[in-house]
């Protein structure tokens, strides 16, 4: 009878390896989902443009010309041989998802610049309003959480009232109301210009209000759930506060769901901050995606819509990292 010999530091090592192993093959597998949603957003994009692509010549000659005249069929051909639309739509679509797969969005028609530098030099404002809101939403629906949660009282009777109204506030509504009282009436904010970080005040809380009653709620279902298991109880016995436990112990294991909304509340709010930005005049997307469309320029609309897209991708891959940060439980 032979007896093999097994190194401990080996098989102490496989169950470490065949998690990495299965960690990469599930970051792997979110990363190619993503890319074939960034696909998919693309061909969409391709699509809408060779619904256009009888127009898009006209109005490319309408700006180099500064009229609305019918254009000449030589000045037609001249432009689609320049911008390749009279080649085969095959040939327009693999050209297309070629350039972008090297990150070129193509050059606008009117400002006769790069997509990607006219994007570049305003996606900035955009993200910083888009995620200061999601900020403040989550605090917003935090706050009245652990205040009103499993109480059956009037916080929770309050709580629940003003996240179904939150929920049911339209931004734009919210907008020209906080704008007016706040900014018209108080004259507490800027109108216009000011401080940018007092300037970000009012647009930040239009766009979180209905984001924050929609996460309160998703959070308050799974902590009540919570309360009642024996966790909570052990934690009581150890001394901990109610408010200890409610914030240390119940929150961590309500956050999940909110967690998982987070990422679809990343892409509604920077698509939010279209209209936001219009209604306070701030700059950013909303006013380049505004005068893109008005004057047809596809490639600078195509490239808002595919870079939004990106966005949400990548803030729903990052969601499902920080789930186990979250939850230990989940790494596994």
């Amino acid at each position: 009878m032979s007896v093999v010999a097994t190194d401990p530091i080996a098989a102490a090592a496989a169950p470490s390896r065949r998690r990495g192993r299965s960690t990469a093959r599930w970051f792997a597998t979110r990363v190619i989902s993503g890319i074939g949603v960034l696909w998919a957003a693309a061909t969409i994009a391709f699509l809408l443009q060779t619904v256009t692509q009888s127009g898009r010549a006209k109005h490319i000659i309408d700006q180099l010309t500064g009229t609305q005249d019918n254009p000449t069929k030589a000045q037609v051909a001249k432009i689609d041989k320049e911008y390749g639309f009279g080649a085969s739509i095959w040939h327009q679509y693999f050209s297309y998802i070629g350039n972008l797969a090297h990150g070129n969005l193509g050059v606008s028609y009117y400002q006769h610049q790069p997509v990607t530098t006219i994007i570049g030099q305003q996606i900035g404002a955009t993200l910083v309003l888009t995620f200061t809101a999601l900020a403040l939403a989550w605090i917003l629906a935090v706050v009245l959480t652990v205040l009103g949660a499993g109480r059956h009282n009037i916080w929770s009777a309050i709580s629940n009232f003003l996240q179904m109204l939150a929920a049911s506030l339209p931004s734009y509504w919210v907008g020209t109301i906080l704008l007016v009282i706040f900014g018209v009436q108080l004259r507490i904010f800027p109108v216009l210009g000011g401080n940018p970080v007092v300037a970000l005040v009012l647009p930040a809380v239009t766009m979180a209000l209905p984001v924050s009653g929609f996460l309160g709620q998703v959070i308050q279902d799974e902590f009540s759930s919570a309360l009642e298991q024996p966790f909570v109880t052990t934690s009581r016995s150890r001394g901990i506060t109610d408010f200890g436990v409610r914030l240390v112990h119940v929150l961590r294991h309500a956050t999940l769901p909110g967690l998982t909304l987070s990422g679809w509340a990343v892409g509604y709010l920077f698509s939010n901050a279209v209209l936001v930005e219009q209604v306070f005049d701030r700059p950013g997307i909303g006013g380049v995606l505004t005068t893109s469309a008005s004057n047809g320029d596809v490639p600078l609309v195509t490239g808002v819509v595919l870079t939004s897209a990106a966005i949400y991708v990548i803030a729903n891959l990052v969601v499902d990292v920080l789930y186990g940060l979250v939850d230990p439980r989940l790494r596994t």
